[in-house]
């Protein structure tokens, strides 16, 4: 992984973790209060929670269009280079054989 996906899958799990962690909190003062303090808590629980929710969702149609750029990149250069794709086949291909019979 490139250092700057390592920063922010590290950065995604803290903030996942403070979200999660406040929630809970949230939930066990909710535990000890009736009526509407605990109405207000449990709001603000779904309200963090749905943030976190949209945050994911965002993350994850990032991911998916880095991912269809990798792809589109990747069939650009085996359309270009056909030969030397094959010849990399074949070598991971090899590679992947001779590990496989290791075991």
């Amino acid at each position: 992984m490139t250092d700057s996906t390592e920063q922010s899958r590290t950065k995604l799990v803290d903030e996942f973790s403070a979200v999660l962690t406040e929630a809970e909190d949230m939930l066990k003062r909710a535990a000890n209060k009736t009526g509407e303090r605990a109405k207000d808590l449990r709001s603000q629980v779904e309200a963090k929670l749905l943030t976190a929710k949209l945050r994911l969702q965002e993350l994850e149609g990032q991911a998916v269009d880095r991912a269809k750029e990798a792809a589109r990149a990747t069939d650009d250069f085996v359309h270009e280079h056909p030969w030397q794709s094959i010849g990399v086949a074949a070598a991971v291909g090899v590679v992947i054989g001779l590990l496989m019979n290791r075991r």
